[in-house]
C-alpha cells in the first residue's frame, strides 16, 4: 500500500542533498571544531561557512545567529535568556511579559514557568479565525511590559500573525520582541530586518533538514543569560561540542527552503484549497479552524463534528494515510488542544480536528485519494459515535 505522508508540521525527511553536504561531517571530516589542529579547524570552517550562509539568509549579522539543538532549545534561550538578564536590575514583579494564548508548548511552557515565579504575564487571545489583533497587543502593554513573544505562523491551524506590525507596536513602547518561526520558513520571508524582531526561533526539522538542530537570531544589542554553560560555545551562549552536520545540514536546508519557497508555496496552496473545498463539499458539517486565506499554505486543520479524533486518525492509518490531530509534541496528552480552546472551540468539539500538512511530494493524486478516502471513514464512525455536536456553541 502507497502510504501518503500528510503531517509535515510534525517533520519532514532529509531532502537528499542535506543528506548529501552532511555526510563528510560524519566520517571524513569529524574533527572536534574546537581543537586548533587540521580536522578541527575545517570542521570549525563548516560551521562559520554555515552561519554565514543563515545570516544571509535572515538578512543580519554573521555573529547574531547562535546555533542550539532545536527549535525547543532556541525558544527557551531566547524566554529565559532576555528575561533573566532584564531582571538583573530588577524584581520580577516589576518586569511584565507578553505572549498569545495559541503558542507551540516551547514558547508557553517557558512563560508559565516564569509566570510561578513571580512575573506578570499576559496571554492574548487570538480571534475566532487564530489571529492576534495589534490593538490587543497594543492593549495589554503597561509601563512595566519588557518582552513579548508572539509565534509567526501557527503549528496547528496554520494562522500567519502580522509580525511587522506587532514588532513596530513593541519598539515604540522599548519591548524586545521574540518570534517562533519554525513553521514559517519554508513558506515565508525569514528577513528579520522587515521583521525588525529582536529575536527569531527556527528549526531544521520542519524544511527537510536534520532533527536536533536549531538557531537562534539574536540582535547584537540583546543581552542574554546563557542556560547551558561549560564549554564557552556560541560566544558563550550555549555550551557544548557543536553538531557540525547538524548545522551543516540546517544551513543547506534553509537555504534550499529560500530559493523555492515561492513557487512551492503557490503549489500548495492550490492544493492545500483542494483539499479544503473537497472536504467541505463532500462532508457535512465540516469547518476550516483558522483564518481561509492567512493562513500557511500546507495547513488544512479540519473541524469534523460528532467523531473522535484519534480514531479517525487510525482509520486512515489503516488507508495509508498519515495526519495529525493537533501539535505532535502534544500527541499523547488527552487534554484538549490549547490553540482550538484558544480560538473559542468547545472542548467536546476540539477533539474532532485533524491537520493535514502537505510537503514537497504531495501530489494531487495524494490529496484526490484522501477525498476519496475520508467520507467513507467518517460516515461510519458517526454512525457509531455518541458525540453530538450543537453547531450553535461554535461560534461562526
Amino acid at each position: 500500500m502507497k502510504r501518503i505522508y500528510l503531517d509535515h508540521a510534525a517533520t519532514t525527511y532529509v531532502d537528499p542533498k542535506v543528506l548529501e553536504a552532511m555526510l563528510p561531517y560524519f566520517t571524513d571530516n569529524f574533527g572536534n571544531p574546537n581543537s586548533i589542529y587540521t580536522s578541527g579547524l575545517a570542521s570549525r570552517k563548516a560551521i562559520e561557512d554555515a552561519r554565514t550562509t543563515i545570516s544571509e539568509i535572515l538578512n543580519c549579522e554573521y555573529d547574531e545567529i547562535i546555533f542550539t539543538g532545536s527549535g525547543t532549545e532556541s525558544d527557551n534561550l531566547a524566554i529565559f535568556g532576555t528575561v533573566q538578564a532584564l531582571a538583573k536590575d530588577k524584581k520580577p514583579e516589576d518586569l511584565h511579559l507578553i505572549t498569545s494564548a495559541i503558542e507551540h508548548n516551547a514558547v508557553q511552557a517557558p512563560f508559565k514557568k516564569l509566570e510561578k515565579e513571580g512575573y506578570k504575564v499576559t496571554y492574548i487571545k487570538p480571534q475566532r479565525n487564530g489571529l492576534i489583533d495589534p490593538k490587543d497587543f497594543e492593549e495589554a502593554i503597561t509601563d512595566k511590559t519588557a518582552f513579548a513573544s508572539i509565534i509567526y505562523a501557527n503549528n496547528e491551524i496554520g494562522t500567519i500573525q502580522p509580525i511587522a506590525e506587532l514588532t513596530q507596536i513593541a519598539h515604540r513602547n522599548d519591548i524586545i520582541f521574540h518570534t517562533d518561526a519554525c513553521q514559517a520558513a519554508g513558506a515565508l520571508t525569514m528577513d528579520t530586518q522587515e521583521l525588525d524582531v529582536n529575536l527569531l526561533t527556527l528549526n531544521a526539522s520542519k524544511i527537510y533538514g536534520p532533527k536536533g538542530i536549531g538557531v537562534l537570531f539574536k540582535a547584537s544589542s540583546i543581552k542574554l543569560e546563557p542556560q547551558i554553560i561549560g564549554g564557552g560555545q556560541e560566544s558563550n551562549l550555549r555550551s557544548g561540542t557543536e553538531n557540525v552536520p547538524g548545522i551543516v545540514g540546517m544551513a543547506k536546508a534553509l537555504e534550499l527552503a529560500q530559493e523555492t519557497y515561492k513557487e512551492e508555496s503557490a503549489r500548495l496552496t492550490t492544493l492545500r484549497n483542494h483539499l479544503i473545498d473537497g472536504i467541505e463539499k463532500q462532508i457535512p458539517r465540516t469547518y476550516l479552524n483558522g483564518d481561509r486565506d492567512l493562513r500557511l499554505p500546507n495547513n488544512a486543520n479540519i473541524l469534523i463534528l460528532d467523531i473522535e479524533g484519534e480514531a479517525l486518525l487510525l482509520h486512515l492509518d489503516d488507508a495509508g494515510i498519515e495526519v495529525s490531530t493537533g501539535s505532535a509534541c502534544d500527541s499523547k496528552s488527552l487534554e484538549p488542544s490549547h490553540v482550538l480552546t484558544a480560538i473559542g472551540l468547545p472542548k467536546d468539539a476540539v477533539h474532532g480536528s485533524i491537520r493535514f500538512t502537505l510537503g514537497k511530494k504531495t501530489t494531487k493524486e495524494d490529496i484526490d485519494y484522501v477525498l476519496k478516502t475520508l467520507p467513507g471513514i467518517v460516515e461510519n464512525l458517526r454512525k457509531i459515535s455518541p458525540v453530538r455536536i450543537d453547531e450553535t456553541k461554535l461560534g461562526l
